[in-house]
């Protein structure tokens, strides 16, 4: 069986001790994944400051330094009193060609799809080879049953979890990190494109099929259904963006 103890929290993936030289811009990009991948919804609080700085290794100074950067940036905003703290904001749509030129612009689309279908498939094959125990088998329930319960402006981010939990539940810490920071890239690149709901309803039909197939133990099941979703995705991305 897989190791799939529940993690201390959703940002255990993501928040991990920053190296001495870049602690600064490793601590920065840390946040920001927190962020883009809806790991703190929006309108809810980060962790405290003091838990933060811990986490990552850094002092509270060059914490505070990166959510001015953050605050700036119109990503977070910080309140006072008894119930303040730093808040994530709901992040601004926008239709504005330039700026989703822009975006794109910087983003190797292919590398990033590759790459994730990699990290997918790999993650998938190895819950269903392993096996989950029954804190695990649950969770990943839970997970995929959140996707189907979600109203559309919210089920991106279920998605985005949905998709975390399985690299968790891989017993991998070194591919959840890895698939943590491609897919708040992917997420960037979905924010360009609409939402298609018969799109959604298909991905629906590929989580179910692919939770089915992983709960059986059925890994070559599980890596074709990864493999087939991870490609629709890609698809829709080509169409809109290149």
């Amino acid at each position: 069986m897989a190791s799939t103890s529940e993690p201390a929290d959703r940002l255990t993936p993501v928040l991990r001790p920053v190296r001495a030289g870049n602690g600064f811009e490793e601590a920065l990009q840390q946040i920001l994944q927190v962020v883009r991948l809806g790991l703190v919804p929006d309108g809810e609080r980060l962790p405290a400051e003091r838990e933060l700085a811990d986490r990552m290794g850094i002092s509270r100074v060059t914490l505070r330094e990166v959510l001015k950067v953050l605050q700036e940036q119109g990503l977070v905003e910080s309140r006072r009193g008894r119930y303040g703290g730093t808040f994530v904001l709901p992040r601004v749509q926008t239709a504005d060609e330039d700026e989703l030129r822009r975006r794109i612009a910087s983003v190797d689309m292919e590398d990033t799809l590759r790459f994730r279908e990699v990290l997918e498939v790999g993650a998938a094959g190895l819950c269903a080879t392993h096996g989950l125990d029954a804190a695990g088998a649950d969770r990943l329930r839970a997970a995929v049953a959140a996707t189907h319960d979600a109203p559309l402006a919210e089920y991106r981010r279920q998605d985005t979890l949905l998709h975390l939990t399985l690299a968790e539940l891989s017993g991998s810490p070194t591919l959840t990190a890895q698939y943590a920071a491609v897919r708040a890239t992917v997420n960037d690149l979905l924010d360009c494109i609409p939402l298609l709901v018969r799109n959604l309803e298909h991905s629906q039909h590929q989580h179910t099929a692919l939770v089915e197939a992983v709960l059986d133990g059925d890994a070559d099941a599980a890596r074709e259904v990864m493999r087939e979703h991870c490609a629709g995705t890609a698809a829709l991305l080509r169409g809109f963006l290149t």
